[in-house]
Parts: C-alpha cells; structure tokens; sequence
C-alpha cells in the first residue's frame, strides 16, 4: 500500500500529463469530426497535407511524414496508400536516391485542403478563442515549445 505522504498518482507531473493527454484527445475527436463530416477528411490526412504544404521543397519523404504526424512507419505507409487512392497525394521517386519514396501534395490535395484548412481555422478560433486570450494562447505556445 502507498503512504498518504507519496502517492505517485497525485504527483503533479503526473496530472499534468493527465490534463495534457486529455485536452489533446479531446481536441482530436472534435476537430476529426468536424473534418470528416464536413469535407469528409480525417484529420491525420489533414495534418499529413499540412506538412507536405509546409514543406519548402514540396515534397516529404515517408520517414519526414511519420515522424511529423507521430506514427510508424507502417502507419505511416498505409495513411499514404489510402491518400493515394483518393488522389490526395503522389508518390513520386527521388531523383537523388533510388531508395527513397517521396511523397507530394496533388492538385486535387490542395483542393481539399484548402477547403479543410478554413474549417479547421475556424473551429480551432472557436475552440481556443472561448477559452484563452491571445496573451494565454501565446504563453501556452512557447510553454509546449519547451516541453516538446
């Protein structure tokens, strides 16, 4: 049996983690949701598009899209075949190494895109707006900087 003096569970680490985690699930589900119903585009989908547009050559390399989005490899390589049957993304070959796959954003992609992204801007202002100033969103932000 723990002590009344240290119980693990009540460490504050520990409920932080447990805030984070939560806050994070549950900002998934809704904005999964919202993406999905309206444009019919799940949000890792969302968030693999995101990083290939933010990406300053075009493109990302299969490994650059699973550390990006946290997945595995293998998680990763399904995400990208289902994205390619929906003709969201390409799969092209790297001209400088035959064993690299990269993977680029498609006209019909950044169709879509677009469309999600304005949906996903005016949930997440909705979302963090309600709840946070502009002085509280940018502290929480270089608050995760440093976590991360």
């Amino acid at each position: 049996m723990v002590s009344e003096e240290f119980c693990p569970s009540k460490d504050p680490r520990v409920l932080l983690f447990a805030q984070l985690s939560e806050t994070n699930a549950r900002l998934e589900r809704q904005l999964d949701g919202e993406l999905r119903s309206r444009v019919e585009l799940p949000l890792p989908w969302f968030e693999t598009l995101l990083h290939l547009r933010q990406s300053p050559e075009g493109h990302l390399t299969m490994s650059e899209i699973a550390d990006a989005i946290v997945h595995s490899t293998g998680g990763t390589t399904r995400l990208i075949d289902r994205m390619v049957e929906e003709g969201l993304v390409a799969r092209q070959a790297c001209p400088k190494d035959r064993r690299a796959i990269h993977v680029a954003i498609t006209d019909s992609g950044n169709t879509r895109f677009d469309e999600a992204l304005g949906i996903h801007v005016a949930l997440l202002a909705e979302l963090f707006d309600r709840a946070l100033s502009a002085d509280e969103q940018a502290q929480l932000v270089e608050l995760l900087k440093k976590l991360r």
